[in-house]
Protein backbone atom coordinates (compact mmCIF):
# COMPACT_ATOMS: atom_id res chain seq x y z
CA UNK A 1 0.00 0.00 0.00
CA UNK A 2 2.78 2.05 0.88
CA UNK A 3 4.56 2.06 -2.82
CA UNK A 4 0.63 2.54 -4.63
CA UNK A 5 0.40 6.06 -2.73
CA UNK A 6 4.30 6.72 -3.46
CA UNK A 7 3.56 6.05 -7.44
CA UNK A 8 0.63 8.00 -7.73
CA UNK A 9 2.69 11.10 -5.63
CA UNK A 10 5.34 10.73 -8.34
CA UNK A 11 2.60 10.48 -11.35
CA UNK A 12 1.20 13.63 -9.71
CA UNK A 13 4.71 15.68 -9.94
CA UNK A 14 5.75 14.35 -12.74
CA UNK A 15 2.71 15.60 -14.54
CA UNK A 16 2.68 19.63 -13.57
CA UNK A 17 4.16 21.98 -15.28
CA UNK A 18 6.27 24.65 -15.11
CA UNK A 19 5.52 28.34 -14.94
CA UNK A 20 8.40 29.77 -17.30
CA UNK A 21 8.20 33.95 -18.41
CA UNK A 22 6.90 34.36 -21.61
CA UNK A 23 9.26 35.14 -24.07
CA UNK A 24 9.84 35.52 -27.70
CA UNK A 25 12.33 32.52 -27.05
CA UNK A 26 8.95 30.62 -25.81
CA UNK A 27 6.95 32.22 -28.91
CA UNK A 28 9.42 30.65 -31.56
CA UNK A 29 10.31 27.68 -30.27
CA UNK A 30 6.43 26.66 -30.20
CA UNK A 31 5.62 28.66 -33.77
CA UNK A 32 3.20 31.31 -31.54
CA UNK A 33 3.48 33.87 -34.04
CA UNK A 34 -0.25 33.93 -35.51
CA UNK A 35 -3.34 34.85 -33.82
CA UNK A 36 -5.05 31.51 -34.09
CA UNK A 37 -1.76 29.82 -32.11
CA UNK A 38 -1.45 32.12 -29.40
CA UNK A 39 -5.05 32.10 -28.68
CA UNK A 40 -4.50 28.68 -27.75
CA UNK A 41 -1.92 29.50 -24.96
CA UNK A 42 -3.04 30.28 -21.27
CA UNK A 43 -1.21 33.56 -20.28
CA UNK A 44 -0.81 34.18 -15.98
CA UNK A 45 0.66 37.20 -13.73
CA UNK A 46 3.79 36.65 -12.25
CA UNK A 47 3.17 38.80 -9.07
CA UNK A 48 0.14 40.86 -7.71
CA UNK A 49 -1.36 44.10 -10.17
CA UNK A 50 -3.08 46.52 -8.36
CA UNK A 51 -4.66 49.47 -10.06
CA UNK A 52 -6.13 52.57 -7.79
CA UNK A 53 -8.15 55.51 -8.57
CA UNK A 54 -8.57 57.94 -5.57
CA UNK A 55 -11.72 60.56 -6.10
CA UNK A 56 -11.73 63.67 -3.53
CA UNK A 57 -14.98 65.67 -3.04
CA UNK A 58 -15.64 68.50 -0.51
CA UNK A 59 -17.67 71.22 0.73
CA UNK A 60 -17.50 74.39 3.10
CA UNK A 61 -20.37 76.00 4.41
CA UNK A 62 -22.56 76.70 7.35
CA UNK A 63 -25.60 74.92 9.07
CA UNK A 64 -28.63 76.28 10.62
CA UNK A 65 -26.93 77.47 14.06
CA UNK A 66 -23.82 79.25 12.00
CA UNK A 67 -21.93 76.83 12.15
CA UNK A 68 -18.75 76.60 10.24
CA UNK A 69 -19.09 73.03 8.38
CA UNK A 70 -16.24 71.64 5.91
CA UNK A 71 -17.10 68.28 4.41
CA UNK A 72 -15.15 65.97 2.54
CA UNK A 73 -15.28 62.78 1.12
CA UNK A 74 -12.65 60.27 -0.52
CA UNK A 75 -13.44 57.02 -2.66
CA UNK A 76 -10.96 55.32 -3.57
CA UNK A 77 -11.65 52.03 -5.98
CA UNK A 78 -9.12 49.36 -7.02
CA UNK A 79 -8.84 46.39 -9.24
CA UNK A 80 -6.70 43.81 -7.86
CA UNK A 81 -5.35 41.01 -10.03
CA UNK A 82 -3.44 38.38 -7.76
CA UNK A 83 -0.52 36.45 -8.79
CA UNK A 84 -0.99 33.77 -10.85
CA UNK A 85 -4.14 35.23 -12.67
CA UNK A 86 -5.04 33.66 -15.71
CA UNK A 87 -5.94 35.63 -19.04
CA UNK A 88 -6.23 35.31 -22.26
CA UNK A 89 -4.35 36.85 -25.55
CA UNK A 90 -7.18 39.43 -27.30
CA UNK A 91 -5.27 40.92 -30.08
CA UNK A 92 -1.16 42.03 -30.93
CA UNK A 93 -0.49 46.29 -29.85
CA UNK A 94 2.10 48.21 -31.11
CA UNK A 95 5.89 47.00 -31.76
CA UNK A 96 4.41 43.36 -30.66
CA UNK A 97 2.91 44.00 -27.65
CA UNK A 98 0.35 41.68 -25.94
CA UNK A 99 -3.61 42.72 -25.16
CA UNK A 100 -4.95 40.44 -22.84
CA UNK A 101 -7.95 40.16 -21.31
CA UNK A 102 -8.67 39.26 -17.77
CA UNK A 103 -12.42 39.25 -17.20
CA UNK A 104 -15.47 40.47 -19.87
CA UNK A 105 -15.95 43.91 -20.65
CA UNK A 106 -15.43 46.78 -22.98
CA UNK A 107 -11.60 48.11 -22.89
CA UNK A 108 -10.69 45.32 -20.05
CA UNK A 109 -7.78 44.74 -20.93
CA UNK A 110 -4.34 45.27 -19.75
CA UNK A 111 -0.92 45.55 -22.34
CA UNK A 112 2.63 43.52 -21.71
CA UNK A 113 5.57 44.51 -23.55
CA UNK A 114 9.07 44.53 -23.90
CA UNK A 115 10.77 47.24 -22.20
CA UNK A 116 13.59 48.55 -24.20
CA UNK A 117 16.36 48.21 -21.78
CA UNK A 118 15.40 44.68 -20.62
CA UNK A 119 17.84 41.80 -21.15
CA UNK A 120 15.46 38.92 -20.00
CA UNK A 121 13.11 38.88 -22.92
CA UNK A 122 10.29 39.06 -20.80
CA UNK A 123 6.83 41.03 -21.22
CA UNK A 124 6.39 42.89 -18.11
CA UNK A 125 3.09 45.80 -17.38
CA UNK A 126 2.93 48.57 -20.12
CA UNK A 127 2.22 51.60 -18.18
CA UNK A 128 2.92 55.43 -18.56
CA UNK A 129 5.49 55.70 -15.70
CA UNK A 130 5.98 59.43 -15.85
CA UNK A 131 10.06 58.57 -16.61
CA UNK A 132 10.90 56.50 -13.92
CA UNK A 133 8.11 57.85 -11.46
CA UNK A 134 6.87 54.75 -8.69
CA UNK A 135 3.66 55.11 -10.14
CA UNK A 136 2.28 54.52 -13.55
CA UNK A 137 -1.19 55.27 -15.43
CA UNK A 138 -3.04 53.04 -17.55
CA UNK A 139 -6.72 52.65 -18.70
CA UNK A 140 -8.71 49.62 -17.86
CA UNK A 141 -12.31 49.53 -18.31
CA UNK A 142 -12.51 52.93 -20.23
CA UNK A 143 -11.26 54.50 -17.00
CA UNK A 144 -7.72 56.30 -16.19
CA UNK A 145 -5.85 53.91 -12.75
CA UNK A 146 -2.83 54.34 -11.49
CA UNK A 147 -0.51 51.10 -11.24
CA UNK A 148 1.56 50.68 -8.25
CA UNK A 149 4.87 50.46 -8.10
CA UNK A 150 4.99 46.83 -7.00
CA UNK A 151 2.84 46.32 -10.58
CA UNK A 152 5.95 47.57 -12.28
CA UNK A 153 7.26 44.46 -11.70
CA UNK A 154 4.68 41.50 -12.78
CA UNK A 155 5.66 40.10 -16.18
CA UNK A 156 3.53 37.20 -17.89
CA UNK A 157 4.09 33.65 -17.24
CA UNK A 158 2.95 30.38 -19.35
CA UNK A 159 2.88 27.00 -18.28
CA UNK A 160 5.63 24.51 -19.72
CA UNK A 161 5.11 20.99 -19.54
CA UNK A 162 7.96 18.43 -21.14
CA UNK A 163 6.14 14.83 -21.91
CA UNK A 164 8.43 12.29 -23.13
CA UNK A 165 6.59 9.02 -24.44
CA UNK A 166 8.65 6.08 -24.53
CA UNK A 167 7.68 2.63 -26.07
CA UNK A 168 9.49 -0.50 -24.60
CA UNK A 169 8.84 -3.91 -26.33
CA UNK A 170 11.13 -6.83 -24.30
CA UNK A 171 11.21 -10.56 -25.06
CA UNK A 172 13.12 -12.67 -22.96
CA UNK A 173 15.15 -15.17 -25.03
CA UNK A 174 15.71 -18.41 -23.07
CA UNK A 175 18.82 -19.98 -25.41
CA UNK A 176 19.02 -23.28 -26.99
CA UNK A 177 20.03 -26.58 -25.92
CA UNK A 178 22.11 -28.91 -28.29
Amino acid sequence: MKYVVIAIIGILLTSCGARVPYTNEIRDEFGLDSEKTIKKVQFLTSSTIIFEKNKKSGNVGTNEDGTLVESSSNTQDRVIIPAGTKCVFESYGEGGALVLRFEVGVGKTITFAMRDNSVNGKYYLVADWNNGAARGTVSYGNELYTATQASATAYLQVIRKKLQKTKRKDRVVKGMKV
